[in-house]
């Protein structure tokens, strides 16, 4: 490894951090929720809390306890107690919010309980009570409460095989929450009468409100029949159980999407918080600082892991040859979410693929190129790993390790090949989720 990538791969992972940083949970939170004697601002809405008897604290996501810090902080003693569901290690000192640790991306018992616990205390709530919500990247899985007749173990298989099957964020969570009693407004229906605070940290692309943690405090755009037709798309009908087809066919045909449910959401206050354009706006303004001509490229990518590496590859390569986009040094981020198609049975995810799809289109070249994709969120699919590092003699340290990477590409298995070449990206949970962060290094 050269001086010169070796500096550019240390720029990189400065970039990376500083783009973290910017979406601190507790930070979004303080900047959107303010508390002066009675008075509760959040936005440009203010509240009176002489006027509400109780505030309940609830919520579900990778960075819920973070946020609830920032509550704790803002509202003091007004809380009168909560619950948060947190991934598992994603955990924060609280005082009067309880935390419980489920799993991630397929739920556990320890998220059904959560969850149930969650909706018993929003429906013992009366209108004189106030929910602030706290959500985030994760909630859909760790806030699982299964619709009737629906068990965990559905859940799972249903969950796996669109994860497998490489739907989207939006397409995945359509179908969950018509699955569930907290997901598509189901809390905002619990906790009616009561007044709602629900505050997102977004983790989906175009931030759409509906489909952060699956909207369990805003009004569902989608239908029965949008679930049963993305199961058809994508030719799974096999992998999920017959009676949760049976369960979606019933309701499509029943009209119960016609129904008006909009008295459920007249006193929710719905506002994002943090989302994946912050991120990559620090990562720009830390690039800069470094010495980089900077471009965003976009921070809602979505689609195939591998043509998105390709496209970047592509992007690197004529930065290197022309100058165009940019001049050179430079570095261009984007941020989003892209879904890989399982194939074989090796260890990964989205961000270490697209590393080690990238090292493959580099080998050998002769340019001065880094690239990095890493989550926000510090973990990357079933791994320790936020993501992983790409440069031209990536593959060749693979090789003087015995690794032929398009063996590892063809098996899925990403972590491992990254592990040995010492170009996984490790930083422990952040506490924080907005999406990923790339960022293509060209000098």
């Amino acid at each position: 490894m050269t001086g010169k990538i070796e500096k550019m791969r240390k720029d990189a992972l400065d970039i990376f951090k500083a783009s973290i940083a910017a979406v601190n949970p507790q930070a979004a939170v303080r900047n959107a929720l303010k508390r002066e004697g009675d008075v509760l601002t959040v936005g440009d809405r203010s509240l009176n809390l002489a006027d509400i008897e109780r505030v309940f604290v609830v919520g579900g996501g990778k960075a819920s306890a973070a946020m609830a810090q920032a509550v704790e902080e803002i509202v003091g003693d007004r809380v009168a107690g909560g619950m948060v569901v947190v991934k598992y290690g994603h955990t924060a000192p609280l005082k009067r919010i309880e935390v419980v640790e489920a799993a991630h991306p397929v739920p556990d018992q320890s998220g059904i309980d959560g969850a149930g616990r969650i909706i018993a205390m929003l429906e013992d709530l009366g209108e004189k009570d106030m929910v602030i919500s706290l959500i985030s990247g994760g909630g859909s899985a760790l806030l699982p409460q299964p619709a009737e007749g629906m068990t965990l173990a559905d859940k799972k298989q249903v969950t796996q095989a669109l994860l497998d099957c490489g739907a989207t964020i939006h397409e995945i969570n359509c179908i969950r929450k018509h699955l569930s009693r907290t997901k598509g407004g189901g809390m905002a229906q619990a906790a009616y009468p009561a007044m709602v605070v629900n505050l997102m940290l977004s983790d989906v692309v175009g931030d759409n409100m509906d489909v952060i943690a699956s909207g369990p405090f805003v009004p569902d755009k989608t239908s029965y029949a949008d679930a049963l037709g993305i199961i058809r798309r994508y030719g799974i009908e096999g992998g999920i159980p017959g009676h949760v087809l049976s369960y979606l066919k019933e309701k499509a045909e029943s009209g119960k999407d016609s129904q008006d449910q909009s008295q459920f959401f007249a006193k929710v206050i719905n506002k994002v918080v943090g989302s994946n354009i912050i991120a990559c706006r620090a990562a720009e303004s830390r690039a800069a600082e470094l010495g980089y001509s900077t471009l965003i490229l976009s921070s809602m990518i979505e689609g195939n892991t591998t043509d998105v590496a390709n496209l970047h590859a592509a992007i690197a390569s004529e930065i290197a040859r022309t100058g165009h986009p940019l001049v050179k040094p430079a570095c261009v981020i984007s941020g989003g979410e892209t879904t890989v198609i399982i194939k074989g049975k090796g260890l990964g995810g989205r961000n270490q693929e697209y590393a080690l799809v990238c090292a493959d289109y580099l080998a050998g070249v002769s340019d001065n190129i880094v690239m990095l994709s890493g989550g926000t969120d510090g973990t990357d699919g079933p791994t320790d790993a936020a993501g992983g590092l790409a440069d031209p003699a990536t593959v060749a340290r693979g090789k003087q390790a015995g690794m032929e990477i398009d063996n590892y590409l063809e098996n899925n298995d990403a972590y491992h090949y990254l592990e040995k070449t010492g170009d996984l990206i490790k930083t422990g949970p952040t506490l924080t989720n907005v999406m990923d962060i790339r960022i293509l290094l060209v000098d």
